[in-house]
């Protein structure tokens, strides 16, 4: 120990001091050398879960965004529903017929025997260009059948129709408040007093909706149990 602290030898004890410290220095660099090729920074794999979490590309998003059609609600077939927040027309053309797209809509599928159907439809301007149509309770009709066999029609005991122009934007779907069918046979002649209650016990009825000519192109099936 005695050596080490008081060097001797033919040298000055300052030469023996500069090669330990160098001795030292050289220790040490040989081991910050061996940690960072153990450690090697900067190469780690990333974090588990980091590849499922990145943002997707914009594009994707604006596409999906631009293909969903804009939807809105049109006047009721009920004449005496609440307004709606249906577009006012403005200078825009008439609607061909054969732009325009009428879906029927029921609530359910199958209805047990205290449900009342909630039925509706939906308009859908399958054009480019915007375009006007008289969407009033005057020339909507939802009618329900049974094989060849009309049961009920909404304009048999409409009240006051309306007429109310619309504008429908290209590729803009509206949506008709729903409105209750209270499971009888509906003619002209029946407004006033009882009407009588169709055949249920899983009777299948459909639904069939128009705008003055347009006609769906499809029912929507009902199960009347």
């Amino acid at each position: 120990m005695s050596t080490f602290m008081d060097p001797t030898g033919p040298q000055p004890p300052s030469v023996y001091w500069r090669r330990r410290a160098m001795v030292a220095l050289g220790l040490v660099v040989v081991i910050i050398v061996i940690v960072l090729i153990v450690v090697r920074p900067g190469s780690g794999a990333a974090e588990p879960g980091a590849a499922t979490t990145s943002t997707p590309p914009a594009i994707a998003e604006e596409t999906t965004e631009a293909s969903a059609p804009a939807t809105g609600a049109a006047p009721a077939a009920d004449a005496t529903a609440p307004a709606t927040d249906a577009p006012a027309a403005g200078d825009d053309a008439t609607c061909a017929a054969g732009v325009v797209d009428l879906v029927p809509i029921t609530d359910a599928a199958t209805y047990a025997s205290t449900q009342l159907p909630q039925i509706s439809m939906s308009i859908t301007n399958t054009g480019s260009v915007d375009c006007s149509l008289n969407l009033g309770s005057s020339q909507q009709a939802l009618v329900v059948t049974s094989g060849q066999e009309q049961w009920w029609s909404s304009k048999d005991c409409q009240v006051n129709p309306t007429d109310q122009v619309v504008t429908i934007q290209a590729g803009q779907t509206l949506t008709t408040p729903a409105i209750a069918w209270d499971r009888t046979r509906s003619t002209p002649d029946t407004c006033e007093g009882t009407r009588t209650p169709v055949p249920a016990g899983g009777a299948t009825y459909r639904l069939t909706v128009s705008v003055g000519d347009i006609v769906s192109a499809d029912t929507a099936p009902m199960i009347l149990n």
